[in-house]
């Protein structure tokens, strides 16, 4: 059986109870599971923002069918370079500080339901941005706005802070035999 995608461009009833989930560990699925998260949310018609720290504009998959969807905004924080988190540079900090600003800005604007922040969990582990800033902004966190967090080092602060916490635990990885990210599967 085919089934015809239809989009509604409004929730059938006002989300008015947004929670704080948290995608942590060193396995393979923390963006992905978020971004099924943000699937559902716009099958139902929910406004999502999502942020991405440390990506710049590398040629993510769901970043291309994304754009193409309605209801979803996306800003992308970082270069193509990989962070070294023993050398932290000025400019890869600042771009993680613009990215917890524009989080901020959409989660309290009033024009999304849904706002991810992913990669904020490492972001903050390795000092680009400030664990409290952080926390800050899910204790600012409007009622009726859902956040996700996604990123191996959740800090224990966010994991209290969090009502759902999910571990994604590496048991078997392909990079583990020098396999590298396929386009379409990991990116």
């Amino acid at each position: 059986m085919t089934e015809k995608a239809s989009f509604s461009s409004s929730p059938s009833e006002p989300f008015t109870k947004g929670l704080v989930q948290v995608f942590t560990g060193d396995g393979r699925g923390k963006t992905t599971a978020a971004l099924g998260t943000v699937i559902r949310a716009l099958g139902h018609g929910l406004r999502v923002y999502i942020v991405y720290f440390m990506k710049g504009s590398y040629p993510y998959g769901e970043r291309n069918i994304l754009s193409k969807l309605p209801n979803v905004n996306m800003a992308s924080f970082g270069s193509l370079e990989f962070v070294d988190p023993a050398n932290v540079k000025p400019e890869e900090k600042e771009q993680a500080r613009q990215a917890l600003a524009a989080a901020r800005e959409a989660m309290l604007s009033g024009n999304y339901d849904l706002v991810v922040l992913d990669e904020v969990n490492l972001a903050a582990a390795w000092k680009l941005v400030e664990l409290d800033e952080v926390v800050r902004l899910i204790t600012d966190k409007p009622q009726n706005v859902e956040l996700i967090l996604t990123g191996r080092q959740a800090d224990t602060k966010l994991v209290q802070v969090a009502d759902l916490v999910t571990e994604m635990l590496k048991i078997k990885h392909p990079y583990d035999k020098e396999i590298i990210a396929r386009k379409g599967i990991e990116y």
